[in-house]
């Protein structure tokens, strides 16, 4: 009975690591307005636009999410360490004013939207959102690199940013 218990639990592990690897952003993520730290509308599409042709981390997170709290100096640390980077934070906050208050309280630096409609909203579903935070990683020209990882300091997570440096470098 052991045995089986324990070939399941490799079974489920197995599965739940090899979650479908998407390489670009669907209709409905795209199109999702989302708030500018300003309150303005924006698109994804339109976010995404402003940084095509570099690398950008997108971490998303909320101000009341002890895990992303706690995940902040590996993200700052991931920052030092890549500096030609762009960190775009999309926060799942619930109100606006909770969000520019946990920007400054938590003393995030990057660039900053809100999703309009939290977790379980168009772009949470889009991208499969089941925790936060989440980290992903789109490439220069604009495909994803790296769909999902939970740390900042994840070792695909590097492992991406440090060869998509190294493919920048030789251009």
């Amino acid at each position: 009975m052991r045995k089986i218990f324990l070939s399941l639990l490799v079974v489920f592990s197995t599965l739940s690591c090899m979650q479908a690897q998407k390489t670009s952003f669907d209709k409905e993520a795209l199109d999702d307005v989302m708030l500018t730290t300003i309150n303005e509308d924006i698109t994804f599409e339109k976010i995404l636009e402003k940084y095509k042709g570099q690398t950008v981390v997108i971490d998303v997170w909320a101000s009341w999410c002890s895990d992303c709290i706690k995940g902040m100096p590996k993200v700052k640390a991931l920052q030092k360490d890549n500096p030609d980077v762009v960190f775009l934070f999309i926060s799942m906050d619930k109100t606006f004013e909770n969000w520019i208050v946990g920007i400054e309280k938590h003393e995030v630096s990057g660039q900053h939207f809100m999703a309009k409609d939290g977790m379980k909203g168009v772009f949470g579903k889009s991208i499969d959102l089941d925790w936060i935070p989440r980290y992903m990683v789109v490439d220069p020209k604009g495909k994803i690199a790296l769909y999902k990882a939970i740390e900042a300091d994840d070792a695909k997570l590097v492992e991406v940013l440090k060869k998509l440096k190294k493919q920048n470098n030789k251009r």
